[in-house]
């Protein structure tokens, strides 16, 4: 499968993450729902390690980037709970939809090729996932100032493009399923240490983890579509069409919680699409 293939599919895994995460997200704790989260995806890939035999020794250099990788994950995941809980979304879906931009940088100044028609596709991409999120109406009521909540989206993408970058470089020295199972251990160490650190419950609530659990293999499946592009032509379009799940929320939520959108709505899904299209050519 192409890398732009692997990430539509994470942007399909994270966009029913996201719907999932409606349910939870105002009455279970925050920290504690991303540890379950973390945990679930994390048995999910060790069984199918385990199922695969795909149980391999990892080169120092590439648990060092998995290790990397998984602190970035934590920052971004942080970062994107963090802003989604402030809200609204159409104030943090476009800051957050923006990281292919360090992505795709990153990937032209390490020497991947990438035209001004590519740049111009990614920059259709990012303005069909801005326009779908900036006109969403999620929010009724007293909104908390911006500021903070610019800073966790901004958080959120930088973490994100670290994530990708760091952990395809793991995956191309190494096999795909140990080296992303490390990124996630190591997210989930970083996180306890916090919790602990600041006396917070790791109990989300009995309610809430049938929906947390299925968010964690949602999650899970996601991360290793992008990770494991490390290896492919191209590897940077992963973290593009990855970055799609926000627009997906939204077009989920019209089909299947019956939420409207709008004409001008359908242009920017259009337009993302296009770009998606252009890539895969």
């Amino acid at each position: 499968m192409s890398a732009l293939g692997l990430g539509l599919i994470a942007a399909l895994c994270w966009g029913l993450h996201d719907i999932l995460v409606r349910q939870v997200s105002q009455r279970a704790p925050l920290m504690a729902c991303l540890m379950v989260v973390l945990i679930a995806g994390s048995l999910l890939q060790t069984i199918l390690m385990v199922g695969t035999g795909a149980i391999e020794p990892v080169a120092p250099k590439a648990a060092l980037f998995a290790a990397l990788s998984g602190l970035f994950f934590l920052i971004a995941s942080l970062g994107l709970y963090g802003a989604f809980q402030r809200g609204p979304v159409r104030l943090v879906a476009p800051i957050i939809a923006s990281y292919p931009i360090l992505s795709v940088g990153w990937a032209a100044f390490t020497g991947a090729s990438v035209s001004a028609l590519d740049w111009l596709a990614i920059g259709a991409i990012i303005a069909g996932v801005s326009l779908v999120a900036a006109l969403s109406d999620d929010e009724h009521g007293a909104l908390p100032p911006a500021g903070r909540t610019i800073a966790y989206a901004l958080v959120a993408a930088v973490g994100f493009a670290g994530t990708f970058a760091l952990g395809q470089i793991a995956t191309e020295m190494a096999s795909d399923l140990p080296v992303i199972l490390i990124t996630r251990v190591v997210s989930i160490v970083l996180l306890a240490a916090i919790m602990v650190t600041r006396k917070l419950s790791f109990n989300p609530g009995r309610s809430a983890m049938p929906v947390l659990l299925a968010m964690g293999c949602l999650d899970g499946v996601a991360l290793m579509a992008v990770l494991s592009a490390g290896g492919l032509p191209n590897a940077q379009y992963a973290a593009v069409a990855a970055s799609v799940f926000g627009l997906l929320t939204i077009v989920m939520a019209w089909a299947f919680l019956r939420e409207k959108m709008s004409v001008a709505q359908w242009l920017g899904c259009l337009t993302a699409f296009l770009g998606i299209g252009y890539l895969a050519l």
